[in-house]
């Protein structure tokens, strides 16, 4: 058997009409086999192209997808960064009868996402057709930046959101925001504080609320939205209302330029009503700004005059060297380190303790003063808080202004209210210890009870010294410079206290501020009332413009009001008023 082995280059026969047939065909199609292999090339070339084209196209898709992602989480932080700042929600505010002070409601923020906004230009006109205020200039810029978000406008309307929306401007949104709303207005203004545009409280009871945690739990991403325990107060929205309401009516009867009101729960130290007019809407932030506006019941310390005589006539008689029936020579002024002290209405004649107080007279409490001495003094007033700040749930505190020297002449001039400046809050608390049985209570715009009053409750002047500074204070308003706070049936006690006030460092007697210190009812004194009248002018024409002419009748008609609220019952006959009584009755 032998292989035939083609010779190298040789075709077979096959192989040979196999060609054959090639030939056959390119010679039909006309091409040449040279013009075959340029178009190929022409074509592997093409493709090679487009492939890179393709490939470039891919790539550039590839990086702006990149791109977009990292700039979608750029704008993710930024937003997130916004969120936290959005409004969280606050818990309601509500009075002693779960009457809501402060509640928080729903509302549109408007903010851009420059990055996305199409046209900058024309946005910016837009907007500025809903917005007047806008900078057109300064918004058209900051929308044409490559920022992730940018606030615009918070707190807007319902009908400049629909404005806004009809607009279909991109890059152009709305965030829902919790706000805070108050519906009573001014009503409670110095109590509840107000919040800023984050819904974070900067003073009052709000800012109380956020240090006591809120602002923690905020940061933390909680108490974001509602369901929050409400945060009660001890404060009757019945009995706040009444007060402001009052002082609102003495202003504009005594033409002055301020006042103050306090009521207190003597056996507790709860706050059920303060208010200090010129006031402001916590609705409008704005307006706390107003210097004229300042909550002078805690901030604002003065000399609070003649209502310091009472603490001088308990200091006295607790201190066991002054005796209820004891006499001091007041005949005469008192000459003391080069100036005179004498009485407003002199009676120049010797006086008794009941005498000294409801004739108010200088000279015989500056007696009572000195008998003391000036150590006692002054722990006495420490005792009674007269000497430190006083703390409370508000921020707004102010703090007392006291000799650097405390003088012969100074414990002279404090103990009828002159040389001493404390916060009317200050002296409402230290008028409560001497109505309760002589104990001091911490006071409180929170619900306290009188058995948790009791374990912070401090005695400061013995009980039989609370007994006689009672009857002393019903006497001041039955017989003494107090007759126009009488409320018939409801055992008004008080005492007056009228202030020169200090002008570029000289007492004017033209400027004062008037005071009057009550409490009812007597027999048993639950509520203490602090009224203060600054710059009051007479309310007829010769007529004087004296605390007992309209601090006096404004305590009474805030009495005649909240009486009834606080369950107070009315006496039909009081022994008290009948032609009887006489200055005796105090022994």
């Amino acid at each position: 058997m032998s292989l035939s082995i083609p010779v190298s280059g040789t075709p077979t026969a096959e192989e040979s009409g196999q060609q054959s047939r090639w030939r056959h065909l390119a010679g039909r199609s006309g091409k040449s086999g040279a013009g075959e292999g340029l178009k190929g090339d022409r074509l592997s070339w093409r493709v090679v192209m487009a492939m890179v084209v393709f490939g470039l196209l891919y790539a550039t898709l590839a990086v702006r997808l990149v791109q977009l992602g990292v700039a979608g989480d750029a704008d993710d932080t930024a937003v997130a960064a916004a969120s936290s700042e959005i409004a969280s929600a606050r818990p309601d505010i509500v009075d002693a009868h779960g009457e809501i002070l402060a509640t928080d409601i729903k509302t549109f923020s408007l903010f851009a996402e420059p990055r996305r906004i199409v046209d900058a230009d024309e946005a910016a006109e837009q907007l500025s057709m809903v917005f007047p205020e806008f900078d057109r200039d300064r918004l058209r810029r900051d929308l044409a930046t490559n920022a992730g978000f940018l606030w615009l406008k918070r707190e807007i309307t319902p009908a400049q959101r629909k404005r806004i929306h009809d607009l279909g401007l991109p890059g152009i949104g709305f965030r829902s925001e919790n706000r805070r709303f108050y519906p009573g207005g001014p009503t409670a203004a110095h109590i509840l504080g107000t919040v800023n545009v984050d819904n974070q409280g900067i003073a009052g009871i709000e800012k109380y609320i956020d240090d006591s945690g809120l602002s923690d739990l905020h940061d933390a991403g909680f108490a974001v939205e509602r369901g929050q325990e409400p945060i009660a107060l001890s404060v009757d929205l019945r009995v706040q209302h009444a007060v402001r309401s009052e002082l609102a009516s003495a202003m504009q009867r005594y033409r002055s330029i301020a006042a103050i009101g306090i009521v207190l729960d003597v056996k507790t130290g709860e706050v059920l009503g303060m208010s200090s007019l010129p006031d402001y809407d916590p609705n409008d932030p704005s307006q706390t700004l107003d210097k004229d506006r300042m909550n002078r019941a805690t901030v604002g310390v003065y000399e609070m005059g003649s209502t310091f005589k009472t603490f001088t006539t308990a200091m006295a008689l607790d201190s066991g060297l002054v005796h209820i029936n004891d006499i001091f020579d007041a005949t005469k002024p008192l000459y003391i380190s080069g100036f005179t002290i004498h009485d407003f209405h002199a009676l120049h004649r010797p006086l008794s303790v009941p005498e000294i107080f409801i004739h108010s007279s200088n000279v015989g409490t500056a007696k009572m003063a000195l008998e003391v001495g000036i150590p006692a003094q002054q722990e006495f007033l420490g005792k009674l808080g007269l000497l430190d700040e006083l703390h409370t749930e508000l921020p707004e505190s102010g703090a007392p202004l006291k000799p650097r020297e405390w003088t012969k002449l100074s414990s002279v001039t404090i103990s009828f209210g002159h040389g001493i400046s404390v916060s009317p809050m200050q002296t409402a608390v230290a008028g409560a210890a001497l109505m309760n049985g002589g104990y001091y209570i911490p006071p409180t715009f929170r619900p306290r009870t009188e058995a948790e009053a009791g374990h912070l409750a401090r005695r400061v002047v013995k009980p039989e010294t609370s007994e006689l500074m009672r009857k002393l204070m019903r006497m001041n308003v039955l017989k003494g410079s107090g007759r126009r706070a009488s409320v018939p049936g409801y055992r008004v006690g008080g005492k007056t206290g009228t202030a020169e006030k200090v002008v570029n460092g000289k007492y004017a007697n033209d400027k004062r501020r008037n005071a009057f210190l009550a409490a009812f009812p007597m027999d048993a004194p639950r509520y203490l009332v602090l009224v203060v009248i600054d710059e009051p002018q007479p309310e007829e024409q010769g007529l004087p413009a004296t605390a007992g002419m309209n601090a006096a009748p404004t305590t009474a008609a805030i009495i005649r009001r909240i009486a009834p609220m606080l369950g107070v019952t009315p006496l039909l006959t009081d022994p008290d008023e009948g032609p009887a009584t006489t200055i005796a009755a105090v022994e």
